[in-house]
C-alpha cells in the first residue's frame, strides 16, 4: 500500500479487532462452520448414546412385558429421548453463543429453586422419596443449575477466591442450599453428586487447599448427619455393610446385582442372554443397568464401557482447558465432574463399594430428564471446542 496513513490506520485497526476478539479478522473464520466443534468428542457421546440404547432394550424388555405386556415399554420411550436429545445437542453445539450462556445463569438458577422448593409440596413420591414432579426430577435440572451459578460466582470472586469470607463462604452457602433442598427429597446421591461437583469447582477456581480441607471436612460430616437422622440412609448404610441381613428385601438388588456380575465372566453370556433381568433385579434398566452390561458383556465388555467413559471424560477436561475464558473453563469443568461423578457412583453402588444410593450411569440408565440434560450439556461442550484457542 503506497500511502502510509491509510497503513498505519489499518495496522491500528487490525491492533483493535484482535484485543477485542482475541484474534484478528484474517485468522478469524468469516463464519463458524458446524466442522469446526470437537469430533472425537461428539463420536464418544455417540457411542455411549448407542451402547446406553442397546443395553436398555436387552435390560428391560423383560420387566417390561411382565409390567405393561409390551416388551418395548422403555425402548420406546428411550428411544425418543435419545432421539430429541441428539437434536438438542447439535442444536445447542450450533447456535449457542457465550452471551446466552451467561444470560441463562439467573433464570436457570431461579427455576431450579422454585423446582426443588416445589416438589417437596406436590411431588409424585416413588420408592420413599419425593422426587418427582410433572414427570421430571428437579435434582436433575439442579445439577447444571450449580455448575452455572458456581461458575459465575467464581469469576466474580475471581481475585478472592483464596479467601474465607468472599471465596469460600459465598460458594458454600450456594452449596448448602441446594444440597439442603435436595436432601429434603431424600435423594442422598443427588446431594452427594452436587456437593462433590461444587467442591471440585471451588478447588479449580483458585479456593485456598487450607479452606478447602476444612470445608469437605464440613461437608462429610454434614452427609452423615443426614444419614444418622435418617431411618432412610442409616438403613441402606446398613444393607450396604452386610446385603444378607435383608437378602428378600432391602438386600436383594445388591446380591442380585452381584450375582449378575459374577456370572458374567470374561466375556459375558452374550447379548439379551442376561438371566438376573427376569425379574430378580428390580428395574434392571434404571440404576442396576451396569450389572446386567457385566452379565450380558463380561469383564471385556465392562472394560470396554469404562473406557469409553475414561475417553470422553478426558476428552473433555482437554475442551475445558482449551476454553476462549474462564466461565467456559469453569462449566466445562463442572460437567465433565458431573460425568466423572455420577458414573463412579453408580459402577460403586452396583458392585456394592459404596452404599446403594439410587444414581444412574450417564447415558444407560433409562429416563427422560436424566438424558435430555446431559445431551444438552454435552451440546455446550460441543459448542465450547468451537471456540477453543487452537
Amino acid at each position: 500500500m503506497n500511502n502510509p496513513k491509510a497503513a498505519g490506520r489499518l495496522r491500528k485497526g487490525g491492533r483493535s479487532r484482535e484485543a477485542k476478539g482475541g484474534r484478528s479478522a484474517e485468522a478469524r473464520p468469516a463464519r463458524m462452520q458446524m466442522t469446526d466443534m470437537d469430533l472425537p468428542f461428539f463420536v464418544l457421546v455417540m457411542l455411549l448414546v448407542s451402547m446406553g440404547l442397546v443395553m436398555v432394550y436387552s435390560a428391560s424388555y423383560a420387566n417390561a412385558f411382565y409390567r405393561f405386556g409390551d416388551s418395548y415399554y422403555f425402548i420406546r420411550s428411550q428411544l425418543m429421548w435419545a432421539a430429541l436429545g441428539t437434536l438438542v445437542m447439535l442444536l445447542t453445539a450450533r447456535f449457542l453463543t457465550d452471551r446466552l450462556l451467561r444470560m441463562a445463569v439467573l433464570p436457570t438458577f431461579v427455576f431450579s429453586i422454585a423446582t426443588l422448593v416445589l416438589v417437596l409440596f406436590i411431588g409424585t413420591v416413588k420408592y420413599g422419596a419425593k422426587r418427582w414432579l410433572f414427570g421430571f426430577q428437579p435434582s436433575e435440572v439442579a445439577k447444571f443449575a450449580v455448575i452455572l451459578a458456581m461458575s459465575w460466582l467464581i469469576c466474580r470472586q475471581q481475585k478472592k477466591m483464596n479467601t474465607l469470607r468472599e471465596g469460600i463462604l459465598p460458594c458454600g452457602a450456594l452449596l448448602v442450599l441446594f444440597c439442603g433442598l435436595i436432601a429434603l427429597e431424600r435423594h442422598v446421591s443427588a446431594t452427594v453428586l452436587v456437593f462433590a461437583i461444587g467442591a471440585v469447582m471451588m478447588f479449580v477456581g483458585g479456593a485456598h487447599l487450607g479452606w478447602m480441607l476444612g470445608f469437605g471436612v464440613t461437608g462429610v460430616l454434614g452427609v452423615a448427619g443426614i444419614i444418622l437422622v435418617s431411618p432412610h440412609a442409616m438403613e441402606r448404610m446398613k444393607i450396604w455393610l452386610d446385603p444378607f441381613l435383608d437378602p428378600l428385601d432391602a438386600g436383594f438388588q445388591t446380591i442380585q446385582s452381584l450375582y449378575a456380575i459374577g456370572s458374567g465372566g470374561l466375556f459375558g453370556l452374550g447379548i439379551g442372554k442376561s438371566r438376573q433381568k427376569y425379574l430378580y433385579i428390580p428395574e434392571p434398566q434404571n440404576d442396576f443397568i451396569f450389572s446386567i452390561a457385566c452379565e450380558e458383556l463380561g469383564f471385556v465388555g465392562a472394560l470396554l464401557i469404562i473406557l469409553l467413559f475414561v475417553l470422553l471424560i478426558w476428552r473433555g477436561f482437554t475442551i475445558a482447558f482449551k476454553a476462549p475464558d474462564r466461565f467456559s473453563a469453569l462449566v466445562s469443568v463442572g460437567i465433565m465432574s458431573q460425568v466423572a461423578i455420577q458414573t463412579i457412583l453408580n459402577i460403586g453402588v452396583v458392585t456394592n463399594l459404596v452404599p446403594n444410593t439410587g444414581i444412574s450411569l450417564p447415558f444407560f440408565s433409562a429416563g427422560g430428564t436424566s438424558l435430555i440434560m446431559l445431551m444438552f450439556e454435552m451440546g455446550i461442550l460441543l459448542n465450547i471446542s468451537r471456540r477453543t484457542r487452537r
